[in-house]
């Protein structure tokens, strides 16, 4: 899936929702990976994109081919399930769930609850997704994916892919959000923006 007052707040929120397994045990050793990206739009609007549209993360990832609410979800809120396919025959997917949500302080917690041909140790792999107002009109999103994988040696090649594929998201955001044009897998758009944008910067690898 990156501290005044507010800030402290915010990070006691962040630990009591990181010590709450009523999804994933988080039992096992993990590795984690955490990057973030200024935003020239307000927190309100990053988040609602980010984390409300939950079931339109394909409108920006140029690693999500289609998604889709499950489950009967339809917006993004405690409980939400949703499907990303991340090829065009749809044989590598992920099912999530939103396990935790703070609106007021802007953070997230997703689990993956089944999946295809991913890499993972579902019961000890989550995502938390974080929006913080900069007070000048503008936001910092960030991604901070804590993660087992399954056999557990392939964590380490799989960290520098889980950390491309999260700053490759965050400015498939940044894009979508500043202009309203698609960052979606499949399509040439990501190559042809990557390097209008900085690239996202990396918290914990």
């Amino acid at each position: 899936m990156k501290i005044t007052t507010k800030s402290i707040l915010t990070f006691t929120v962040l630990a009591i929702m990181s010590l709450n397994a009523t999804a994933q045990s988080m039992e096992k050793k993990f590795r984690t990976v955490e990057v973030e990206m200024v935003i020239n739009a307000p927190a309100e609007r990053v988040w609602q994109v980010m984390v409300l549209d939950y079931g339109a993360i394909s409108n920006f990832s140029p690693y999500i081919y289609t998604s889709d609410y499950t489950n009967d979800s339809l917006k993004g809120e405690l409980g939400a399930e949703r499907k990303c396919n991340f090829n065009e025959k749809g044989t590598q997917w992920s099912k999530e769930r939103i396990a935790e949500i703070d609106n007021e302080n802007m953070i997230m917690r997703n689990v993956i609850i089944d999946g295809a041909k991913l890499p993972l140790n579902f019961d000890n792999s989550q995502a938390f997704y974080r929006v913080k107002d900069n007070g000048d009109g503008t936001s910092t999103a960030s991604y901070q994916f804590q993660f087992r994988t399954k056999p557990a040696f392939l964590g380490i090649l799989a960290k520098g892919g889980f950390k491309k594929q999260l700053s490759g998201t965050l400015v498939g955001l940044k894009h979508y959000i500043e202009t309203g044009e698609r960052v979606t897998g499949g399509t040439n758009k990501y190559k042809e923006i990557k390097k209008k944008y900085p690239k996202a910067k990396i918290i914990k690898t």
